[in-house]
């Protein structure tokens, strides 16, 4: 597959009600994140620098997420389980069998859990073949669509079936008109804009020189996103990556667990923890060079700073 550009695509800005934030220092968290810096309201009618302008992202470190209110977030985002169109994307799982044959996903089975969450309008959305995700046929739903879910599996599946056509950017048009795009495991980090564990030989390679598998799809810019961090003790893994390349924030979610991304700030929600990787802050030759957030607490990705909201 040709390698594809896909950077550049800027999206058009839409007035959102702001709120005031207040910077708060964090005991909890080490050194360098108590500075005080300017309030978030300075920055909140500028172009963000990393979440979407409008829309909102739903990013889920994998497993089972079923109690933990992530779904529940996600479906109200989309307009609610009665009026919201939303549109499944399976793709993760393999475009081809072990034998090398065509994978064929059953929409009835894809879409169940969904339906048993009272969803009315769910429709699923998957091909193997960049040139039929190019086709207005294929894109009919997508273009009426609220919410996508991206499923978990390998996510440079994702990349082969869909990096450059339409239904990316439609994909994208889909947060331009204020919806949500979520996903789990695979379908987080194809969220981020570095494509960690890209390689098609196994995700145990962090960074790929598979040069179409380094770039995911660029809802949340200027970051590398890990997932399953904590049963799979991923914990570190991130940290060449954000040494490789300094300019990434690095986002490393545990099982259960999920950010909420508007514009530059994302909320934790879910059952544990969150490790963010940020090459800025300071820190001691025996301490980690992340650090953690649990559910509730809010992040500035642009300030680096921990945000509280004020009423």
């Amino acid at each position: 597959m040709k390698s594809r550009a896909m950077k550049g695509r800027a999206m058009s800005s839409r007035t959102m009600r702001s709120r005031t934030l207040q910077l708060v220092p964090t005991l909890a968290l080490a050194i360098g994140l108590s500075a005080q810096v300017p309030s978030a309201q300075i920055h909140a009618q500028q172009a963000p620098e990393y979440g979407p302008s409008t829309g909102t992202l739903v990013v889920a470190g994998g497993g089972p997420l079923n109690g933990t209110g992530i779904f529940e977030r996600f479906i109200e985002l989309g307009g609610g389980a009665e009026d919201g169109r939303f549109v499944i994307v399976p793709t993760a799982g393999g475009n081809y069998d072990e034998d090398g044959n065509l994978r064929v996903y059953d929409e009835a089975s894809v879409l169940r859990s969904w339906r048993d969450r009272g969803l009315r309008h769910v429709s699923m959305l998957h091909t193997h073949d960049p040139a039929i995700s190019g086709t207005q046929g294929f894109v009919a739903e997508l273009e009426r669509a609220t919410a996508v879910w991206f499923i978990g599996g390998r996510q440079w599946n994702i990349v082969d079936s869909y990096a450059g056509t339409r239904t990316y950017d439609e994909f994208h048009n889909v947060l331009e008109r204020g919806g949500v795009i979520g996903g789990s495991s695979a379908g987080a980090t194809i969220q981020g804009e570095y494509l960690v564990r890209g390689d098609t030989r196994g995700p145990q390679i962090m960074m790929t020189d598979e040069v179409d598998h380094q770039l995911g799809f660029e809802f949340l810019r200027n970051v590398g996103i890990d997932q399953h961090i904590n049963t799979r003790n991923r914990w570190d893994d991130l940290i060449p990556v954000i040494e490789q390349k300094p300019h990434l924030l690095g986002i490393g979610l545990s099982e259960g667990t999920a950010i909420v991304v508007t514009r530059d700030t994302f909320e934790v929600i879910g059952k544990w923890m969150v490790a963010v990787h940020d090459n800025t802050r300071a820190h001691q030759p025996w301490e980690k060079p992340y650090f953690v957030l649990a559910p509730g607490d809010v992040y500035d990705m642009k300030a680096r700073r921990i945000v509280v909201p004020v009423d």
